[in-house]
């Protein structure tokens, strides 16, 4: 019998001595509960993904030198651990195989993902080769995760003789991704007929979240192990006569759970692997704010979160007291200061210049500034990050203020559509043990900037049904809008969504990045121009 540990941990980009710690510490567990192999994520090294740290000689030198400073220390277990490598003056996303010191195998992904949030062929050159190494009697072969979203690295693994593959990942969480990947090893599986192991990376890294989620399968198909998603986990799977054997079997989270744990590890690593202090939110009354905040305080603590609200002669009385429900709920810091004064001074300052000009969208726009630029004085005197709250159907038709709510150092919700916001702010409160954290009013009143009177977002956009429906098909689905408007939705809708949705090119490139839960958000894997006349097809 093999015993294989599974280890998946929550690798740092650019720590290489923190990560080789990790590892050294999960290889005496792993061999202290009689495993014969500890197998990694990918790049687990280095941390995933690198980018431009890629590009630089001394980083290759720099992972080398620890790679080696790993392997004296491992002993009595092999561990398969992802690392860069340079090798014959090209560059290679690697796994290295190491034990009692020595580094006995190498594998080099053959497979290099272009598309999507991934740029390796920017970085890597392709590996050619099979890797399989007998490790405790057992041909064990050896890929690295797009390896197996593709035809024939798996196979050509399977044709050198293994018999069981090993996978090391570093696939970042969208929603219902854990399906995908059991759907694709499983293809695998039937090409090969032998089971296989994935090991996911888990943790954030910038707008990435690694949901982990780890998981075996028998050469049937049948899911042997599961480890949990969005925590650190060593899971163990004992291979015998050909079958997989495991005890752990973690439940598939729903997809509100799976969204709202994405955000709360997404804004935990970003603001812990940057090293602010904390985080601060401007509280609006509204339901972006509010579930931006649980996040907030979910992933950090109630002591190192702040809200501020700062009502305007247009805040309902309402918004201030659902505000207060929360605050006295969370139990965080909480400040109010009005900015009527603040509006009071630059209508003095450019009134002048505004004469026999009707307020606008421009008086709007300044309340928006001004609330920003108090949440960044407090940011920058405090040492803690501002979380902006608009969600993606705002940031798709450009419904948000530069340098007003888009002033910020991290977006929580920008990629979770408004219809999602109000399931996850419903999910959150099912998490309660008392009163609920978000007021009901706040969920259920229709949703305003309040930036004049009596303002609703539908005074400006379509229902958000239609809206995200729209956004949608349009830009995860790359549908024309005819096809479209042939699938039901209403012209006048999509004529005006996908207007506002190219025009608004300009502002989303200067916000702050943010979590991607969804297989294409608005950062890394969306890169259409500001300049662009392409007439679309109706």
């Amino acid at each position: 019998m093999l015993r294989i540990a599974v280890a998946q941990f929550n690798a740092t980009v650019g720590d290489l001595t923190g990560n080789v710690e990790r590892i050294i510490k999960y290889a005496a567990e792993a061999k202290a509960r009689g495993a014969h192999i500890l197998l990694t994520p990918e790049l687990a090294l280095c941390g995933y993904p690198p980018e431009d740290l890629l590009l630089r000689p001394d980083f290759y030198r720099a992972c080398d030198r620890a790679l080696n400073d790993l392997a004296i220390r491992i002993h009595g277990i092999a561990v398969i651990v992802g690392h860069p490598d340079e090798f014959d003056g090209r560059c290679y996303n690697a796994a290295t195989v190491i034990e009692n010191g020595r580094k006995i195998a190498v594998y080099r992904k053959t497979r290099l993902p272009n598309y999507e949030v991934f740029d390796e062929k920017r970085y890597f050159e392709a590996g050619t080769e099979a890797c399989v190494v007998t490790l405790g009697g057992v041909r064990c072969g050896i890929n690295i995760c797009a390896d197996i979203w593709e035809e024939g690295a798996a196979e050509l693994t399977r044709a050198a003789g293994a018999e069981l593959l090993l996978v090391l990942n570093a696939s970042p969480c969208h929603l219902e991704k854990h399906q995908q990947r059991a759907h694709v090893l499983g293809e695998r599986i039937d090409a090969m007929g032998i089971p296989a192991i994935y090991c996911n990376l888990v943790g954030g890294q910038d707008e990435l979240v690694f949901d982990g989620a780890s998981f075996a399968l028998d050469a049937q198909k049948k899911c042997c192990m599961r480890l949990p998603s969005f925590e650190e986990a060593l899971g163990i799977v004992d291979f015998d006569a050909g079958s997989l054997h495991s005890e752990q079997l973690a439940e598939e989270l729903s997809i509100e759970a799976e969204a709202y744990q994405a955000l709360v590890l997404g804004v935990r690593d970003y603001i812990g692997k940057t090293g602010f202090k904390g985080a601060i939110i401007g509280l609006s009354g509204g339901i972006d704010s509010a579930l931006t905040l649980c996040v907030a305080v979910d992933a950090l603590g109630a002591d190192k979160v702040r809200a501020v609200m700062m009502p305007s002669p247009y805040t309902a009385q309402m918004s201030l007291d659902d505000s207060r429900e929360m605050i006295r709920v969370l139990g965080v810091r909480y400040d109010e200061i009005a900015i009527a004064p603040a509006m009071a001074v630059y209508g003095e300052m450019l009134d002048p210049l505004f004469v026999g000009l009707p307020a606008d969208t421009t008086e709007e726009n300044i309340q928006a500034r001004i609330r920003g630029n108090i949440l960044m004085a407090i940011s920058n005197k405090t040492g803690s990050l501002v979380l902006t709250t608009g969600n993606k159907s705002e940031m798709a038709v450009g419904y948000c203020t530069l340098y007003g709510d888009m002033a910020g150092g991290f977006a929580v919700i920008k990629d979770v559509y408004k219809t999602l916001v109000y399931r996850l702010s419903r999910y959150r409160n099912t998490l309660c043990q008392g009163d609920p954290v978000i007021p009901e009013n706040i969920i259920v009143r229709p949703p305003s900037a309040e930036l004049k009177p009596d303002q609703t977002d539908q005074d400006s956009l379509p229902p958000y049904e239609v809206l995200d429906a729209i956004v949608r098909a349009y830009m995860e689905e790359d549908r024309s809008p005819r096809e479209i408007i042939a699938a039901g939705l209403p012209e006048d809708a999509v004529r005006r969504v996908v207007r506002l949705l190219r025009i608004a090119e300009y502002k989303r490139r200067q916000a702050p990045i943010g979590i991607r839960i969804t297989a294409r958000g608005f950062g890394k894997d969306w890169r259409y121009p500001i300049t662009n006349r392409y007439p679309d097809e109706f």
